[in-house]
């Protein structure tokens, strides 16, 4: 495999997102997410959970509807309208029939080209020693990449077509972010200020993180991830995937 990462495709329309919480996009996908919508493209997002057991210092209870909030405005900064929550709990999704039930029907009620994702693997970085992934991460990553087949397939969950959810064999890419293994990029100039907007409307969750101001925390983390793909993507800064071709 070649060292150097390669340019997404742009030959798709409609794009659907599927990750576990609020924030997992807004950790650099979401700069090639605000270059899509410029570009016309539609994506949505689609979140397991509400994000609640994330910040020690306040109450699921109390943080559930705060980062549901804080999701929504941060959708909109990059051109997302569309954001809906299965409501699992924060913390133990299983990855199984019924978890890629659900994405297969949201894929067939979406019908996009591109499906979104985040890291999947066990590790973040192994190269540099690694930190172990989140079972919440790794559960919908694999089940986002299966559903990806099963929303075209009308034997596999066959309720779903009596519910009216009929298959859909639309989807060409499955791409996931934060992988430790990119094939892909997509330069991310043009999206930078609103992605930095965007994370910075997780504020509660980024105020609980870190003493740092939280401008100045969701301008570097995105700087810094960004000028890391530069050396694999001709020096232009990126957000960088794995990308699956189906």
């Amino acid at each position: 495999m070649s060292d150097q990462l390669a340019e997404m495709p742009t030959d798709w329309r409609r794009a659907l997102a599927v990750v576990a919480h609020p924030d997992d996009l807004e950790y650099g996908a979401s700069a090639a997410v605000a270059a899509w919508t410029d570009d016309g493209r539609e994506c949505a997002y689609l979140l397991a959970t509400f994000g609640e057991a994330g910040i020690d210092t306040v109450t699921p209870a109390e943080a559930a509807p705060l980062r549901e909030s804080e999701q929504r405005a941060s959708a909109a900064a990059v051109g997302v309208g569309s954001v809906e929550f299965l409501g699992h709990t924060d913390g133990t999704l299983e990855y199984g029939t019924a978890l890629r039930r659900e994405f297969a029907a949201a894929i067939r009620r979406h019908r996009p080209e591109l499906v979104l994702t985040l890291n999947h693997r066990d590790t973040w970085n192994p190269g540099s020693g690694g930190f172990w992934n989140t079972p919440d991460h790794r559960a919908v990553g694999r089940a986002v990449l299966d559903a990806a087949a099963d929303a075209g397939n009308r034997w596999i969950f066959p309720e779903l077509v009596e519910d009216g959810l009929m298959p859909w064999n639309g989807v060409r890419y499955v791409a996931v972010a934060g992988s430790p293994q990119p094939t892909h990029a997509v330069d991310a100039r043009a999206g930078f200020e609103r992605a930095v907007q965007s994370l910075l409307c997780h504020r509660t969750y980024i105020e609980a993180l870190t003493d740092e101001d939280p401008r100045t925390y969701c301008r570097r983390f995105l700087e810094g991830g960004m000028a890391a793909v530069a050396d694999r993507f001709g020096g232009r800064p990126g957000v960088a995937f794995e990308l699956f071709t189906r």
